[in-house]
């Protein structure tokens, strides 16, 4: 059988209504809904070459063979492509990131939405955009988001449905007014301490504060939905301001606490609470690491984006991106 090589790409997303914590560890199933902004920087490039000669897959990222867990999940996802799509063959994998690995920037979530576009195309499954975003979201569960671009809504699905695997999708959300931006201050580039799925673990397990945040973000969704449709910016700056800085709260009320917010955090933060109370709409959050990524409208970026300078050199400025594509398919 001829090898086939299939090249995607994908976009990492933020959450404005965070997802922290699985109900369900093998199917990545969570709580609770969640909602976010795909972005246009920091794509992923994913090629893969199927070998039919291999014995294992193998797997590149940045030009360096992954290990470790890295490499267990990516060599578990192609199991699962290669489970429904009756194959066998091994694959030969080179992925190429522009944003930095393991540091709170979704690199998770570009990374195995642009895999899963590949490997299902490469392995000739055929699936619409819903199931692709099932198929994502078993590698890694904010990859179900990235699998579209804009605004993304993730069902958590109904725990009680005959196989709950159906009912956890994402979706573009398309009933908005809003033209936003996301400033992201890079203040730590590197690997966390943490890992997000062990942090998630610990905070379900031990933290007293996590299922008032569940609770509380279930309410936030109905309101950031409305906000969305309305036009609202401020509602929605606020929202998921709260929703971000609840599930730190909840992270560092578990034993033992899981900290991602460093001092330079808080002084980021500080600096948006300042900009708000000169005038200027901007709102944060932050995802599993001491960056902050910062909500405002897309007229007004610039000039957060200048602000936030006072802080560190490294500051981006992204807008709404595409949601997962195709960029070559050979054979």
């Amino acid at each position: 059988m001829t090898a086939r090589e299939t090249v995607a790409v994908a976009h990492p997303n933020i959450a404005l209504i965070k997802y922290w914590g699985k109900r369900d560890e093998h199917l990545v199933l969570p709580f609770n809904d969640s909602l976010s902004l795909t972005l246009d920087v920091f794509p992923t490039t994913t090629r893969i070459r199927l070998d039919p000669d291999a014995t294992v897959d193998q797997f590149v990222i940045d030009g360096r063979a992954a290990r470790g867990e890295v490499l267990h999940r990516a060599t578990e996802f192609l199991a699962l492509v290669r489970e429904r799509a009756a194959r066998q063959e091994r694959a030969v994998v080179d992925t190429r990131n522009t944003v930095p690995l393991g540091a709170g920037l979704a690199s998770s979530a570009s990374g195995f939405a642009a895999l899963a576009m590949a490997a299902a195309q490469a392995y000739g499954l055929s699936l619409s955009a819903t199931q692709l975003s099932r198929l994502a979201r078993r590698g890694s569960g904010s990859a179900a988001r990235s699998v579209f671009g804009g605004f993304v809504l993730w069902h958590a699905g109904d725990p009680d449905a005959p196989d709950p695997d159906l009912s956890s999708y994402a979706e573009a959300v398309t009933d908005t007014r809003l033209d936003t931006a996301l400033v992201a201050v890079v203040l730590d580039a590197g690997p966390k301490a943490v890992s997000s799925r062990e942090a998630m673990r610990c905070t379900v397990a031990t933290s007293p504060l996590y299922q008032g945040w569940v609770t509380d973000s279930r309410a936030d969704l109905v309101r950031m939905r409305t906000a969305l449709r309305n036009g609202d910016m401020a509602c929605v700056g606020e929202i998921a301001e709260r929703n971000a800085l609840g599930m730190h709260r909840a992270m560092e009320a578990a034993w033992p606490a899981v900290r991602y917010r460093s001092p330079a955090s808080h002084t980021v933060l500080h600096h948006v609470r300042r900009l708000r109370k000169e005038g200027v709409g901007a709102w944060a959050t932050m995802d599993a690491g001491p960056n902050v990524k910062v909500l405002c409208a897309s007229a007004d970026a610039e000039q957060v984006a200048e602000r936030m300078r006072e802080v560190t050199a490294r500051v981006v400025v992204a807008r709404s991106g595409p949601g997962a594509r195709l960029a070559a398919v050979t054979s």
